[in-house]
Order: structure tokens, then C-alpha cells, then sequence
């Protein structure tokens, strides 16, 4: 399953920005939360944790290998495991890319 905003709804993102997975991103950056892929678990679970399309995200740090992920979302900090970042495609700020 994937969870995407439907096409009655505007994103405001352009198909040819960098769009990456949250595991690809440095810390430090910043950026929009395009997808959430992934089961219906997945997507309710990182729902409750506020990841959801359309939603501001910054890595604040990770693991050399594939240890938990730090995020913030709405001003709040939460740990996930490396296999649900790799689910969450981000697309970056204009800042970050340039």
C-alpha cells in the first residue's frame, strides 16, 4: 500500500526536485514528506507518530549502520527503525539540494 495525496489535492511539489528516502538524508535537512509506503501498519503507525504526506521533516541524527532514526515533526522528536524510514520518501528543501 501506498499513501500518497490523492490528485484532488494540491502537494505543491514538482515531479523533478530531489526526492529521496529519509535513510538517504543527511542530518540536518529538512523536507516534506511526499509518500509513506508501506502496509497498513506502516502507514497507521507512523501516522500516530505524526509522518504523514504533506508534513515538514528533519533527520536529526542516525546510526552508522542501520541503527534508529531520529526525526522531528511538529516540534516533537521521535525514534524510528531504520526499515520504516527507508518507507518514508522525502522530498528536500530547495536549500538542502543547492
Amino acid at each position: 500500500m501506498t499513501w500518497t495525496k490523492g490528485p484532488k489535492e494540491k502537494t505543491g511539489f514538482m515531479p523533478d526536485e530531489k526526492q529521496v528516502t529519509l535513510t538517504q538524508m543527511w542530518a540536518g535537512q529538512t523536507g516534506i514528506v511526499v509518500q509513506v509506503q508501506g502496509g497498513h501498519g506502516v502507514v497507521n503507525r507512523l501516522s500516530a507518530l505524526g509522518i504523514i504526506p504533506g508534513k515538514r521533516i528533519t533527520k536529526i541524527s542516525s546510526m552508522l549502520m542501520r541503527g534508529p532514526v531520529i526525526v522531528e515533526v511538529d516540534r516533537t522528536r521521535v525514534a524510528i527503525g531504520f526499515g520504516m524510514a527507508t518507507r518514508i520518501l522525502v522530498q528536500l528543501d530547495n536549500k538542502a539540494t543547492e
